[in-house]
């Protein structure tokens, strides 16, 4: 062994809107919101992660919080370079290393990526320390964290609802046959429950309390087997600034995100149009392979297999499915010839 490939660090990174995660030797070791916080006269670092999102909507004038990737793509190229090198020290903060090894890295990019945006990707990997940078497409990825043979001469469908995408694609012989990639996702989803607040209870709120009510009241279907007991939000009023406690049930948030799932299934729908017969009917007696975030929303499986007549199966661990998918693709970057160089 060379002294190069003993100095050589491979990582996976799923470099995701709303979340950054990075596996190094088949263990997840970075898990972290992608946001950075920078001094706003410097543009010094300050904190990137969990720490610059705590920090998000409650800065002051000479600090800025940045979410670098908008819709799946990078928008803040210097502040996406700072978060990738910044997250990759992470991995090597408890070593002491006398140089900085060379880093092959495996990344993972929407499948409506244009060749900027995916230049953007390498430039910033690249800038970050990365030697060599493979990539691969989101939904491949997350087929294959799902434990998808896409290799197989059959049809598998994988709809992959993330922060800023939802990419949907039908995989056959290690190639995408067909594929949407819609920028309606979790941030839109997010988007719609501060603007309900606001119209229908006249209520103020921030990112992160719409993100809370997703998480705890969010539904795709008014009427839920199991249902979750109803939040309390808190806010000032729009008009008076008089503080407000309002609770808020899943039925309302069902309807609130109703106008942005039906977009969803459209382009689920689409993309079935779009499929050879052949493959068609592999994926009718297979179902649909459902992953990211987006899929823990209460009740979404069953209201896209009511309106496709197909069956849909969550991942075991969706908000990690493309990360281990992007990790198994680093361990076989020879044998992957779908991977782009």
């Amino acid at each position: 062994m060379g002294l190069f490939s003993f100095l050589t660090q491979e990582i996976a990174i799923d470099l995701g809107t709303a979340n950054t995660i990075i596996i190094h030797n088949d263990k997840i070791v970075v898990d972290e919101p992608s946001i950075v916080a920078v001094d706003a006269s410097t543009q010094k670092l300050i904190a990137i992660g969990e720490r610059a999102r705590q920090m998000h909507g409650k800065t002051h004038e000479n600090i800025r919080t940045i979410r670098p990737l908008r819709d799946g793509v990078i928008a803040d190229f210097d502040a996406a370079e700072k978060m990738i090198r910044g997250m990759i020290k992470m991995i090597n903060n408890n070593k002491t290393q006398l140089f900085s090894p060379a880093l092959k890295i495996v990344i993972c990019i929407p499948s409506g990526s244009t060749e900027v945006e995916i230049r953007a990707v390498r430039d910033s990997s690249e800038h970050a320390g990365g030697r060599e940078v493979l990539m691969i497409w989101e939904p491949m990825a997350a087929a294959i964290g799902m434990g998808v043979d896409v290799e197989a001469p059959e049809g598998s469908m994988v709809v992959d609802i993330g922060g800023g995408t939802t990419e949907i694609a039908v995989i056959s012989l290690g190639g995408i046959v067909s594929n949407q990639s819609i920028r309606i996702a979790g941030d839109d989803l997010t988007a719609d429950i501060r603007e309900y607040m606001r119209h229908q209870h006249n209520i103020k709120i921030g990112e992160r309390t719409a993100e809370d009510i997703k998480i705890n009241v969010g539904s795709a279907l008014p009427d839920l087997e199991d249902p979750p007991a109803d939040y309390i939000v808190r806010g000032p009023h729009q008009m008076t600034a008089l503080p407000m406690d309002i609770p808020v049930s899943y039925q309302e948030i069902a309807h609130c995100l109703d106008r942005s799932i039906s977009k969803i299934e459209a382009a689920i729908l689409v993309t079935l149009e779009h499929t050879p017969p052949e493959l068609y009917t592999d994926i009718y007696e297979k179902g649909i392979f459902l992953a990211g975030g987006g899929a823990l929303l209460r009740g979404l499986a069953r209201r896209l297999q009511e309106k496709t007549r197909i069956p849909f199966h969550v991942a075991e661990d969706p908000l990690h499915a493309v990360a281990r998918g992007t990790g198994i693709a680093l361990k076989n970057s020879d044998k992957f010839s779908f991977l782009i160089k």
